[in-house]
């Protein structure tokens, strides 16, 4: 086979494989963004899971329980949250609380029961969450030893607020932020000033959005070091 038989053959090979690669390549960067998309998606998607999932249903005792080492007040509705000190969803939870006693701490006996386990060191409550909520005019910060309050009000998420009226009866319940961490109108604070203002509420229970309230000894224990 002379030179020019070699040239005839290899020069067609040679030029067909040229588009192949083109071809690959074009199909490259249109397949990676739909994989990129897809994984924005799937992560936005738990992320949304995550916020809008609420805590386990509590059900608070219809009269303020006797076994409490506190009293509702007879002057005024009582509204009681309770609260890990640690948990980053109840600063929105707070944020509405003082948005709600913006309407009048005379027409509201506010409280928050901060939680912390009974071995935990002094003062382990008492973070940015604890200095934010004794800010608001009208409210009063306590230790939740153990969880022993929050266990009397059937509270299990951070967050959970149990508003009385002045008989002691439980008029509402549940949490007062629309999702996860987020401040903004809900249900919750609107059937709050609803009683406020009116005397009554057409809603009585909201979904409480946060972590759970007891229960997390494993992890606050890391908190200790």
């Amino acid at each position: 086979m002379n030179i020019s038989s070699i040239w005839h053959i290899e020069k067609p090979l040679g030029l067909k494989s040229i588009p192949s690669r083109r071809i690959g390549n074009r199909y490259l960067i249109p397949s990676l963004t739909i994989v990129w998309a897809g994984l924005i998606l799937s992560v936005m998607g738990v992320l949304w899971s995550y916020q809008t999932t609420p805590g386990a249903v509590a059900h608070s005792p219809t009269q303020w329980p006797t076994e409490s080492q506190t009293t509702w007040n007879a002057f005024r509705p009582t509204l009681v949250m309770f609260a890990h000190p640690r948990c980053p969803c109840t600063r929105a939870s707070i944020s509405e609380l003082e948005q709600i006693m913006a309407y009048g701490p005379e027409r509201l006996d506010a409280r928050v029961e901060f939680y912390k386990p009974e071995n935990f060191p002094q003062d382990w409550e008492k973070t940015d969450l604890w200095k934010a909520a004794a800010a608001i005019p009208g409210v009063t910060v306590n230790t939740d030893l153990d969880g022993q309050a929050a266990r009397l009000f059937g509270a299990t998420t951070s967050g959970y607020i149990a508003l009385y009226d002045t008989r002691g009866e439980l008029v509402f319940h549940g949490g007062i932020t629309g999702s996860r961490g987020h401040t903004g109108a809900n249900r919750g604070s609107s059937a709050v000033l609803d009683y406020l203002s009116q005397g009554n509420s057409a809603r009585h229970q909201t979904y409480t959005f946060g972590c759970p309230l007891l229960g997390r000894e494993e992890t606050c224990r890391q908190d200790q070091k």
